[in-house]
């Protein structure tokens, strides 16, 4: 008769083990930046070294790319933008 404990054990391990796949979103993981799409702002702050108030900051001095309002509670920002400021920051002038 299988022990019940122990195949408990294994979908829980196996549900995890699904957790550590490479995805831009989940800690831990291979940050990669998605061609197109949008990014909300824990996304962007992985991405980019930045405080949430800096990143404030700067959308407000125009600095950095500005976010397109998806709805009343819904902010990102397109992942071209993000991908063009991160290319232009390494450029001088």
């Amino acid at each position: 008769m299988p022990n019940i404990r122990s195949s408990a054990t294994a979908m829980a391990m196996a549900s995890t083990t699904s957790l550590t796949s490479p995805s831009p979103f989940i800690p831990g993981s291979i940050l990669t930046l998605p061609e197109t799409g949008f990014l909300r702002q824990p996304q962007v702050l992985a991405f980019v070294p930045i405080s949430k108030s800096t990143l404030w900051r700067r959308i407000q001095a125009r600095t950095f790319p500005e976010p397109v309002k998806l709805s009343e509670r819904v902010t990102v920002w397109r992942a071209e933008d993000i991908r063009r400021w991160i290319a232009q920051q390494g450029l001088p002038g």
